[in-house]
């Protein structure tokens, strides 16, 4: 597939990794022209493109930003009508150990309303950066799971080709709407991994065995 990656961070620059090895076409940009050139790079097959237009052409957009920036860099990239967003992203608070929103609504819905045209799915939210680089299997017979949930088929289709094409285990978690839970589950576990000082390996308590 041609997969747009919006931020060159932690995440962005892990799928970055693992959909040029997965043999996708990816491009990656970023408010940061120059970390975004940097992460491509960095994994060659990848190239940077500016943000104007990033969009264009995509079969898939990952939304690798905070969730403060995410509507902004959404409408920057391009037209989205029809296009497929993952978003990745979690409404944290400052010090990473709450959430800002919940119960009636979740960052992948407010993101969705921000961006009528587009077919939004939420999905890796609970990976951490590291996991996702290191890669999904951790070789033991278990593999990571990625939870996805959208009102499209057609973006849930395309959220679980990339996962399973980069290893992952997928679980269908339903409508968008139940991004209120999966975004508290990402809190959960960077409380564990940072506030409990567990570190990023608690992250096989989500897996599958093979």
């Amino acid at each position: 597939m041609k997969v747009t990656i919006i931020g060159a961070g932690n995440m962005g620059s892990a799928f970055v990794k693992q959909l040029v090895l997965a043999g996708h076409q990816v491009s990656v940009t970023a408010r940061d022209s120059a970390k975004a050139a940097q992460v491509a790079a960095a994994h060659p097959g990848a190239q940077a493109v500016a943000v104007a237009g990033a969009a264009n052409g995509a079969d898939a957009v990952v939304l690798a930003t905070g969730y403060g920036d995410a509507t902004a860099a959404l409408q920057a990239v391009g037209d989205l009508q029809g296009k497929v967003v993952i978003d990745i992203t979690n409404p944290l608070t400052a010090d990473y150990m709450g959430l800002t929103l919940g119960h009636s609504s979740s960052a992948a819905e407010e993101i969705a309303r921000a961006v009528p045209g587009a077919e939004v799915v939420k999905g890796f939210n609970t990976v951490f950066a590291q996991v996702l680089s290191d890669g999904a299997d951790f070789g033991d017979g278990r593999k990571v799971t990625v939870f996805v949930a959208s009102d499209s088929a057609r973006a849930k289709q395309t959220a679980t080709a990339l996962a399973q094409s980069m290893g992952f285990e997928v679980v269908d978690a339903g409508g968008l709407k139940n991004a209120r839970y999966l975004e508290p589950l990402a809190g959960l576990n960077i409380y564990l991994g940072y506030g409990a000082g567990l570190g990023t390996a608690i992250a096989p308590t989500w897996v599958h065995k093979a």
